[in-house]
């Protein structure tokens, strides 16, 4: 690959979002062998180390030997940022980039994502321990439900992006306004680059697919999931001392098993439960995703047109990066 950095010498990012179980990781597997690309983890929940059947981690053995970076970086009791993964991500982007290699972001955490492609600038808005104790208390005694209206009231763009699960972002954009009197969203608006003011060339592609056929992959994954022992892993976890308050503990799949663990849910119902919140999950991912700048769109179709998706992925890198492809992607 021969990258023409005559009119703009920023560096190169491959980037390849979408809704989970739509298929992201198959394709980025052969992308990176084609275009001589390492993998950076755009998932959230992937930085766990001992978190590895309900983040869909592809094994090292699995690789296919393309190095992944920011997979098993930190403890299941960490509370990792979008901020930590930021500044770790764009220091990987450098050393991938020094290396002659092409870097590639492949995940479905679009806050994340978002950040490195545009630079976000996270304000430091100071603390309310108080007020978040007092969030806390209310979301104990009415309802998660209940404190995910409070922010719908006050800031509805970010309220629309959070499950009225994840309790500790719900308190924190509470918290943001209470200290600031703006929404967190439009802090964040205000925070954001743009492409043009990007430290990258971007090329961010996004996947998509059939709502229908999507959520059939969803449950699919999801039983599969179970039959590898998701429930063994989470009871893993809780028996090590993670606690269910943890921010890796929010994650799908977690959050679920452990209330079948702790008997609060049959198995039954913990699974049902999981598949329609992991639903929900795809379209919110795809509302974020709708919303990002330079975002190209490509359908995934039937399994036996992949070649056809993967020829027109690199038709699309070749006209960003305006780069020769010297090997043929069928």
């Amino acid at each position: 690959m021969l990258i023409d950095e005559m009119e703009d010498n920023r560096p190169p990012l491959l980037v390849l979002v979408g809704p989970t179980a739509v298929g992201k990781t198959a394709l980025s597997l052969k992308l990176a062998k084609a275009l001589g690309a390492e993998i950076i983890s755009g998932d959230s929940m992937q930085v766990y180390r001992g978190m590895d059947i309900g983040t869909a981690k592809l094994m090292p053995e699995e690789r296919e030997g393309i190095p992944h970076h920011l997979i098993d970086i930190c403890e299941p009791e960490h509370p990792f940022s979008v901020s930590e993964f930021q500044s770790l991500c764009a220091a990987k982007i450098e050393e991938i980039h020094a290396r002659g290699r092409l870097p590639f972001i492949v995940g479905g955490t679009g806050l994340y994502v978002e950040s490195v492609c545009y630079g976000f600038r996270f304000q430091e808005f100071g603390a309310d321990e108080a007020f978040r104790a007092e969030m806390r208390a209310f979301a104990q005694s009415e309802g998660a439900a209940a404190l995910h209206a409070k922010l719908y009231a006050v800031d509805p763009a970010s309220a629309a992006k959070l499950h009225p699960n994840d309790e500790g972002r719900v308190i924190r954009a509470l918290e943001v306004h209470r200290l600031t009197g703006k929404p967190l969203s439009e802090l964040q608006d205000q925070s954001r680059g743009d492409e043009k003011s990007s430290p990258y060339r971007l090329c961010i592609i996004g996947l998509n697919m059939d709502r229908e056929k999507l959520y059939e992959r969803i449950e699919r994954r999801i039983d599969e999931m179970m039959a590898s022992g998701l429930a063994e892993e989470v009871r893993g976890l809780l028996e090590r001392g993670v606690p269910r308050g943890a921010v890796s503990m929010r994650g799908l799949g977690y959050k679920e098993m452990a209330a079948y663990l702790e008997g609060e849910t049959s198995r039954e119902e913990a699974v049902d439960i999981l598949k329609r919140d992991t639903r929900h999950f795809a379209k919110r991912q795809l509302s974020w995703f709708r919303h990002m700048k330079g975002l190209v769109w490509a359908e995934v179709g039937d399994p036996g047109k992949n070649s056809d998706l993967f020829t027109e992925i690199c038709a699309i890198i070749a006209g960003k990066f305006q780069i020769d492809i010297e090997y043929n992607c069928s």
